[in-house]
């Protein structure tokens, strides 16, 4: 404790030569954490085991004002995990030390910068040690005051309040100033307090720079039973220099090296030898949970007559996996009696956690479970899941294991309208990198392809229909990613039709009435939209006079465009049949027919290209 001054200082000093060596950097505003985070590393609070970033006991820090990241690496470089050379190469194209942190830098649990989001993957964290894991570990979230604006903070502290989360502690940094000026609510700090509370949420309020102070809440923090602690400091932007402190227009710069000069001289002399120690955490593993005997049976829906909507047939796979995988967790967004998420909740309530209405929270609590070694399956309406393209998008940068289930997509969906119908997130989520997106047609596709979602790594996406739909392969069927299924095809195919979901049952209308005037179609199942089934297409782009896509899909990132480009080499022509208009409320049928996506409308195509 006695030299946590000395270390505060030989923080700033990283933050200010790294900046400075980078001609770039928020500097400010991590000058204005300093103390708090000094505190938290090197005041014995933070249990961490630097050898061994990955250990499971390990307490776990989030830097959600991700800009402040010279003081994340300062911190390491206090610690004896950086020399002052390497922190030198803060934000060059070879160093993991980046402009915000990123899962390059061994230490950074999740990559962060786009404000808002890291206190939901803290609840993730938070919720794998109390319900999961069973371990003792904290998770700290420094969040800055500017993004208390975000909206996600407050779905997070609800959901954080809900499960009682006392493990997780959040440390606001209310310097005032944002990037062009002052922050929503200033320096009233007791405002940030009250709505703490107001959201169930122990609330410490304290002086950002008085050490003494920092300590005792921080005592305090972890005695807090059933509910999460937000520690609330008022701080100096740029504090420790006095042409910088509180001082507008001077976010995201660096000092020249002649400000450098004379705010070194204002810090003093610093002990570059001196080293922080971390406490080591309990070495506990997690607890050895035992997959219940569940009669699945109970749970499951059974197909009527051959046919189950695939959305039901993600409950049943779902609750299967969940019956031999115990690393499968499964959240949704109070939707799950449409998802058929509630199959698995019913069978695995200790592993299933409701989101409630608040999507952009569920993705990035999912990153937090991600990091832990699960593999969380998270569900809601395709169309929702837009209004977290940027937590998804987020989620790349971690190398995020996460599973999406969109339900409830394309103009199939009926009398519900256009509000609900997903036809944008095959776009969405073929536009992540190195994802993968499914695109099922009957039950047996279904289950085939959550077990593979399962075995991949990374992020995937499976998009379900609500209608019900026959059942068309049995279940020796197998299926890969990167595959498709050809369904019907001979040696005088004129046209082949590629189809996907609701769409394939639609060209298998259209091929028996075409076989009806001897006129012959290939019916090809793209259920793995990304990646694509090359081979296959290829094979028909040359045994074929054209091809013709079918999707209940907007045209733009569809699945039409996809094999389009992947084709551009072929000179056999590619027409595609998509949404093309605003859909409104109607019967599945009648919309489909409107949207010329339908048996008819791919009828009519063929013939007008014979």
């Amino acid at each position: 404790m006695d030299h946590l001054p000395e270390i505060a200082k030989l923080v700033r000093y990283y933050c200010l030569i790294s900046t400075t060596a980078a001609g770039s950097g928020h500097l400010t505003s991590a000058l204005s954490a300093v103390e708090l985070m000094t505190t938290l590393y090197f005041g014995g609070f933070l249990k961490y085991d630097l050898e061994n970033p990955k250990f499971p006991n390990n307490d776990r820090v989030i830097f959600s004002k991700g800009h402040a990241s010279p003081l994340f690496y300062a911190l390491y470089a206090v610690a004896g995990k950086l020399n002052e050379t390497e922190i030198r190469t803060l934000r060059q194209i070879n160093s993991s030390l980046e402009g915000h942190p990123s899962i390059r830098f061994p230490y950074t649990e999740v990559a962060t910068g786009s404000l808002g989001q890291g206190l939901s993957v803290g609840v993730g964290l938070a919720l794998n040690a109390k319900y999961l894991d069973k371990l003792p570990y904290k998770t700290y979230v420094l969040l800055g005051d500017s993004e208390m604006a975000e909206g996600q903070v407050w779905e997070a502290m609800q959901l954080a309040a809900y499960y009682k989360l006392n493990n997780l502690i959040g440390v606001i940094d209310v310097n005032r100033l944002g990037q062009r000026g002052e922050t929503l609510h200033g320096h009233d700090i007791g405002d940030y307090a009250y709505k703490a509370r107001a959201f169930g949420w122990e609330s410490i309020v304290v002086d950002g720079h008085n050490l003494p102070e920092i300590q005792m809440a921080y005592q305090k923090a972890k005695q807090v039973k059933d509910m999460p602690v937000m520690i609330i400091a008022k701080t100096v932007k740029g504090k420790g220099v006095s042409f910088l402190e509180d001082q507008d227009n001077w976010h995201g710069k660096a000092l020249d090296q002649n400000q450098l000069q004379q705010a070194l001289v204002e810090l003093g002399d610093v002990d570059v030898s001196l080293k922080g120690k971390l406490s080591l955490p309990e070495d506990l593993q997690p607890e050895n949970y035992q997959l219940p005997s569940v009669d699945l049976d109970r749970y499951l829906n059974s197909p009527q007559k051959k046919q189950l909507a695939t959305r039901k047939a993600y409950g049943n796979a779902i609750t299967k996996l969940g019956s031999k995988n115990q690393l499968v967790v499964v959240m949704d967004a109070e939707v799950n009696n449409s998802t058929y998420a509630n199959v698995f909740s019913t069978a695995f309530p200790e592993r299933y956690f409701e989101m409630f209405i608040a999507e952009q929270n569920m993705v990035s609590t999912a990153v937090g479970l991600a990091r832990m070694g699960k593999i969380p399956f998270i569900s809601t309406f395709g169309a929702f899941f837009t209004r977290a393209f940027d937590q998804i998008r987020m989620a790349q940068y971690s190398k995020a294991n996460i599973k999406f289930v969109g339900s409830h997509v394309g103009v199939s969906i009926g009398q519900d309208g256009p509000s609900q119908m997903g036809l944008e997130d095959i776009a969405m989520f073929r536009s992540i990198l190195e994802s993968v997106v499914l695109y099922p047609s009957d039950a047996v596709a279904t289950e085939k392809l959550v077990n593979l979602m399962a075995e991949h790594q990374g992020i995937s996406y499976l998009r379900t229909t609500r209608m019900e739909t026959s059942v068309i392969y049995d279940d020796a069927e197998k299926f890969e990613i990167g595959g498709s299924k050809t369904v019907y095809q001979s040696d005088k195919d004129i046209v082949a039709v590629i189809a996907a979901g609701i769409t394939l049952h639609e060209a298998i209308k259209a091929y028996k009435q075409l076989r009806k005037n001897k006129i012959n179609i290939r019916v090809i199942d793209l259920y793995s939209i990304k990646p694509l089934d090359l081979q296959t297409l290829e094979k028909a782009a040359v045994q074929t006079r054209a091809l013709v896509t079918v999707e209940d899909h907007y045209q733009f990132g569809g699945f039409g465009e996809a094999v389009k480009a992947a084709l551009i080499n072929q000179s056999t022509p590619i027409y595609s049949l998509f949404v093309d208009q605003q859909p409104r409320s109607g019967q599945p049928e009648e919309l489909m027919a409107r949207a010329r996506i339908d048996a008819t409308a791919i009828v009519e195509k063929v013939r007008s290209l014979l």
